[in-house]
């Protein structure tokens, strides 16, 4: 039997735009990544060619998840250009992103092939970047590779990854939001369905299929690179102050 494992990402940067439904000339992002701009930047990772469908296959087969460490902000932006050849204006669109947001995403499949992903990140063939080409990560994406491991256990026990400001800024919230496809064995009855299943990334027919997500709570792990004690109490000060009182 094959072996399972899980490869987690850390995907944070300035701006991020995960968009699923995008139409002419308003470009819109979702709240959390996308499974197509995932496996779009494992692909790119990986070096596939955009028309490489048999390629993209296995990667779209992946089990994936998210996990909404920092929310961010949704920010609207009016884009402007000029045809290369001609220099003719464009017609003027509007762009959403999500700024200063911090996701765990995981995708779950066979350990060969996550291995050769997870090297494919260290030493990428084309820069990865969140969900458009001007949105580059802020530090590398790997966070791990999880052997015989579950998707659902990955995302609920990765350490929260929320920006150290972020953490110094708000006490930690007692749940997290997870996204995630349901498993082999689950039932799917109270899930949601997405169009962003990549089926292919040619430039000149792109398709996605439908998907079933499901969204579930988890308890917040400890924050990445500490425990408890990185956790800003307002209140700290004042009982120092009652305990020098005495």
């Amino acid at each position: 039997m094959d072996r399972t494992s899980v490869l987690a990402l850390r995907l944070a940067g300035p701006l991020q735009s995960w968009g699923a439904s995008s139409r002419f000339t308003r470009r819109t992002t979702e709240s959390a990544p996308t499974k197509s701009g995932v496996v779009g930047l494992l692909a790119a990772a990986a070096g596939l060619e955009r028309g490489d469908d048999a390629g993209l296959a296995p990667l779209a087969a992946l089990r994936f998840g998210t996990r909404i460490d920092q929310p961010g902000t949704r920010v609207r932006d009016f884009h402007t250009a000029h045809h290369g050849i001609t220099g003719a204006s464009m017609p003027l669109s509007e762009r959403f992103y999500l700024a200063d947001a911090v996701f765990v995403a995981a995708v779950e499949g066979d350990h060969a092939l996550l291995t050769a992903l997870h090297e494919a990140l260290r030493a990428p063939a084309y820069p990865p970047y969140l969900g458009r080409r001007s949105c580059p990560p802020s530090e590398p994406v790997v966070l791990g590779l999880h052997e015989d491991a579950r998707l659902e256990d990955v995302l609920a026990n990765v350490p929260w990854q929320a920006s150290a400001w972020y953490r110094r800024r708000r006490r930690a919230p007692q749940t997290l939001t997870v996204l995630r496809e349901t498993a082999a064995d689950e039932s799917a009855g109270a899930a949601d369905v997405l169009r962003d299943q990549p089926v292919s990334f040619n430039a000149a027919h792109r398709r996605h299929a439908l998907r079933t997500v499901v969204t579930v709570p988890v308890p917040t792990p400890i924050p990445s690179g500490g425990g408890p004690q990185d956790v800003h109490d307002p209140f700290a000060a004042l009982d120092a102050l009652e305990d020098e009182s005495f």
